[in-house]
């Protein structure tokens, strides 16, 4: 038997996979993400999982061929070095060649939102295309660009950084993580969907959202949605707003990438055609007709195994 190892490294769990070189998950499991001392203990912590697992799965050593990761932050994608991940602790951590050596694997390491556009695209929504955005819309606003079967990375990583795309240029655009204002994470995300919510409330008070903000004392998108269901007129026009924004972003980068499927992903995704209805139609209004003739909108279907898969072919591709 040979197997992938792959790794997507979250702020609080880490999520792990033996992958057959067919993509199919053998056994996968989690441990926490240990961020004790900058993080500098998470690669000592894989290696244990990994061999632990190995030994318990009754594997032998060169059963394992390589490991394929996935981290957040900003990362030199040829030499796996970490130049800052907030959300884990490390600054200037050279991850790949501290994986390298507790492993005895070759590793390779990518975006955690890359990754997942490769599990996609792999064994996922993408149904093998080659040209595809995948947009997970989540705590935040994250994305994959492939172009020809390969990760676009730019010059030095930040492609596919969708989440920060401008979409409110005036002032009264919400302050965003990466220290810009009015960026799409704002408005598209869960976290950007509540706040207009709630921000939404001072001017319609009737919303059937005052209830549930006074019941629990914040609202999510969840909420919103479902109180759109029930054709709840804010939650509605957020809707329509988020919709708005999230179209407009996606129908420019298609018509500069002219991809064959866009793949939403998330737990903004799982509204389903509350969300994709009024998406697809912002998208038509702005797309080039042919872009938007050879474009289809597909809901992941991985879930947060995406990671993992996608780990599984960088491993692969070596």
């Amino acid at each position: 038997m040979k197997w992938f190892v792959g790794v997507d490294i979250g702020g609080t769990t880490i999520k792990l996979a033996f992958v057959t070189l067919e993509g199919d998950i053998v056994t996968k499991w989690e441990i926490p993400t240990n961020k004790v001392d900058g993080g500098k203990h998470i690669t000592s912590d894989i290696a244990k999982a990994i061999e632990s697992k190995r030994v318990e799965l009754g594997a032998t050593n060169d059963a394992l061929v390589a490991m394929g990761l996935g981290a957040p932050g900003f990362i030199n994608m040829a030499t796996g070095f970490i130049y800052h991940a907030v959300n884990i602790g490390w600054k200037n951590f050279a991850l790949k060649d501290e994986l390298e050596k507790e492993t005895g694997l070759s590793v390779t390491v990518d975006n955690d939102a890359n990754i997942a556009a490769l599990g996609e695209m792999w064994r996922g929504a993408g149904d093998e295309a080659k040209n595809l955005l995948c947009v997970t819309l989540g705590t935040g606003v994250g994305g994959g660009i492939i172009v020809n079967g390969q990760i676009l990375h730019g010059v030095n990583g930040m492609a596919g950084e969708i989440g920060h795309l401008t979409s409110i240029t005036d002032e009264s655009g919400a302050s965003c993580n990466c220290g810009k204002t009015g960026c799409l994470e704002t408005v598209a995300s869960a976290t950007g969907i509540a706040r207009l919510a709630i921000e939404g409330l001072k001017k319609q008070p009737n919303s059937n959202l005052q209830t549930v903000f006074e019941r629990e004392g914040t609202l999510t998108a969840k909420d919103v949605f479902d109180a759109a269901k029930e054709e709840d007129e804010l939650a509605k026009s957020i809707i329509e707003d988020v919709c708005f924004h999230l179209g407009l972003a996606l129908a420019n980068l298609a018509n500069a990438l002219n991809p064959e499927i866009i793949v939403l992903g998330g737990g903004v995704s799982k509204a389903g055609d509350l969300l994709l209805n009024p998406l697809k139609e912002q998208f038509k209004r702005f797309a080039l007709p042919r872009v938007e003739e050879g474009c289809k909108f597909k809901v992941a279907t991985l879930g947060n195994d995406a990671g993992v898969i996608g780990g599984a072919w960088l491993a692969k591709q070596g």
